[in-house]
């Protein structure tokens, strides 16, 4: 076998792998989210678990992966299954919480027709929940797709300490191909690379306009919709044919009194046990997680000497500062993030011939490899930025790759939100000839503010990637990029020098703060925008 098949067979043996995790994300998602909607318990342990997971960058995995997989399985499967792994924690987390914020958002009249048709949880699931989440599934996609190609020459090939870990795939092979210096080859391999992520992409999208076309209540998107329905059709059949309904109501209801009131005893009794079952059956899940990781906690607590324990509180003060240094970083990306995907999104939803264009550019720019591509933009632009903005050139390019590796979580969730508007929205916008700002602050913003908290949530939570790439990169085209303070910067030479011990100390206090956000922002923001900004039930409403 010649390089260039070579190069064409990692392509797709990395294509595989992503694709393999995004679709057990997917599965997964639909048990843990249906659970979390049923239990509170499982509920904020599951949030606040998927949000300390998802800001904790790839890198600071590797002590699991160190001991589970390398140390203790070892060989090519122990690497293969460290990569998957990975990469795995690059792709699931945006996934499982635009399922749970779908689940979490079903509107209240299809809830009360399954529970009337007394549909059981594998029909409940195939019926309602699981077409319901397609659109926000759809709207994740592509940046689970893009993150997982993001963290390949991360989660490929690793270094810690002085060994190397690596697997087949076009993430090494491309670092092998860097580091002999065999350009022509890395130009043909990033070409293959490209040309695999504009086809992958294109289909995402296409998938996605289908998505929302026949799983949203009257989308804006010029689909053939005579499907759409299909599922929904089943909720609502007792009440589409006249004879049918005025049958059910004086045979079930109105022939007799009493059965009547049996009846509705009887349902409602069989909806509350279930929902017992499911909320004791969330809790021991729940509680079974929570006492592993307490288990986890205590063990490492008992096991670490008084001597560590003082070296480890004597850094702690250091981390936290330098994880707010971070948190000021992350919050401008956010903020950045969100000004320029809204109003990107709006534009590129209503111009198809521009949409058809940007969205592909965006996705393919997005799934390289940040040590490929970056270094192209450094050097194109380091000589103008130093030039403006002196010292603070550095921090311009660590916001800079922040950026870039995690915008497109927003952007997408808005461009597939605005799309999900139901038209009669966009005709009463066009009847009141609303301004373009009355139709962001009445209209746009509160229809997709589930899918904007959700976007937000995961920009925020992955942020931390580019942040951990950018703060402390060598040797960059023959400069440092390094900043002076920054908590990736310090988890990246911590695991550079294999001081395990001090790096997952930081993960852990910076786990907690994680939590802390959890409850405070993304699990109240939920919560809003089930209790006012779904905009589906006002479909029903009308």
């Amino acid at each position: 076998m010649n390089i260039y098949e070579l190069i064409i067979l990692a392509t797709l043996a990395s294509t595989g792998r992503v694709f393999g995790l995004i679709l057990l994300s997917i599965v997964t998602g639909w048990i843990f989210g249906y659970i979390s909607i049923k239990s509170k318990l499982f509920e904020s342990i599951y949030i606040g678990l998927n949000e300390i997971l998802e800001s904790v960058p790839v890198i600071s995995f590797f002590p699991v992966v160190l001991v589970f997989f390398i140390y203790h399985i070892g060989g090519y499967i122990g690497a293969e299954l460290s990569a998957d792994f990975l990469i795995f924690t690059a792709v699931v987390w945006n996934i499982w919480m635009g399922i749970y914020q779908a689940f979490k958002t079903v509107p209240l009249p299809m809830l009360e027709a399954i529970e009337n048709l007394r549909m059981g949880l594998i029909d409940k699931l195939r019926n309602l929940y699981i077409p319901f989440s397609i659109p926000r599934i759809a709207a994740n996609l592509i940046p689970s797709f893009t993150d997982g190609f993001f963290y390949i020459t991360v989660s490929e090939v690793f270094i810690v300490g002085t060994t190397s870990f690596h697997v087949f795939g076009i993430g090494s092979l491309i670092v092998n191909l860097i580091n002999s210096n065999s350009l022509k080859l890395v130009y043909f391999s990033l070409i293959i690379l490209g040309i695999v992520v504009a086809i992958t992409i294109f289909g995402l999208r296409e998938f996605a306009k289908h998505a929302v076309a026949k799983y949203s209540l009257e989308s804006e998107i010029p689909i053939p919709r005579y499907n759409r329905l299909k599922y929904l059709a089943k909720f609502y059949s007792p009440l589409t044919t006249p004879a049918r309904r005025i049958g059910n109501i004086t045979t079930r209801y109105l022939s007799s009194p009493m059965r009547r009131t049996i009846r509705l005893k009887k349902l409602e009794e069989e909806k509350e046990s279930g929902n017992l079952i499911y909320r004791i059956l969330g809790a021991i899940v729940g509680l079974a997680i929570l006492s592993l990781l307490i288990y986890g906690v205590f063990s490492i607590l008992i096991s670490t000497t008084y001597k560590l324990w003082i070296y480890l509180l004597n850094n702690s003060l250091y981390i936290l500062i330098n994880l707010a240094y971070d948190y000021i970083r992350v919050s401008l990306i956010a903020v950045i993030s969100f000004l320029i995907s809204l109003f990107a999104a709006y534009y590129l939803a209503l111009h198809k011939k521009a949409e058809a264009i940007a969205i592909p550019v965006i996705q393919v720019v997005a799934a390289y490899p940040p040590p490929v591509y970056f270094p192209i933009i450094y050097a194109a632009t380091y000589a103008i930025i130093v030039r403006f903005l002196n010292y603070l050139s550095v921090e311009f390019f660590v916001l800079l790759l922040g950026f870039l590796s995690t915008f497109y979580y927003i952007f997408y969730a808005l461009w597939l939100g605005i799309k999900a508007i139901p038209q009669e929205y966009w005709e009463v916008m066009d009847n009141f000839n609303l301004s373009y700002w009355q139709k962001m602050r009445y209209i746009i913003l509160p229809s997709t503010f589930p899918y904007m908290i959700s976007g937000l949530t995961s920009t925020i939570n992955s942020a931390w990637g580019g942040l951990m790439i950018g703060e402390y990169w060598l040797n960059l085209n023959g400069h440092n990029l390094e900043v002076r303070h920054g908590l990736m910067k310090l988890i990246d030479i911590w695991t550079y020098e294999g001081n395990i011990t001090l790096a997952a100390w930081a993960s852990f206090l910076f786990g907690i703060v994680v939590i802390i956000f959890a409850i405070l922002f993304t699990k109240r923001m939920m919560d809003l925008a089930k209790e006012k900004y779904v905009m589906e039930e006002g479909i029903f409403a009308a």
